[in-house]
């Protein structure tokens, strides 16, 4: 099972990142494609545009958020492909650029992916 680890792109790769997946729509500012030293830009991962606008990374908002992000994760048949072709890699890195580091869309997809792979690795 994929161990899915969440980052700030604006922190230092490191050696025990593994697999490294920025995870915004948007490219961060300030950070040179050589500085994040990504393996892959998942876009179609990241919350909708109108979703992304309307939380605004405002904390009362978030929890809405989550049930908003989750159900557009389920509906996105890219994110369900992505859990198929990730399930070989022993560490995936979800970077985001958000400056919260507990209220970003990285940690719920983070949840969601685990789920999905325990999910799809459980036998019952």
């Amino acid at each position: 099972m994929t161990t899915y680890v969440v980052k700030r792109i604006h922190d230092s790769p490191g050696p025990d990142d593994g697999f490294r997946v920025l995870i915004d729509r948007l490219w961060p500012r300030g950070i040179s494609k050589e500085r994040a030293a990504l393996d892959e830009w998942a876009k179609d991962l990241a919350p909708s545009p109108d979703l992304r606008t309307w939380f605004d990374h405002r904390a009362d908002r978030f929890e809405e958020f989550v049930a908003r992000y989750r159900a557009e994760l389920d509906a996105n048949p890219e994110a369900a492909r992505r859990v198929k072709e990730w399930a070989d890699l022993p560490e995936v890195t979800l970077l985001y650029a958000a400056k919260d580091p507990a209220l970003n869309q990285a940690v719920v997809l983070q949840e969601w992916l685990t789920e999905a792979d325990t999910d799809r690795t459980d036998p019952a």
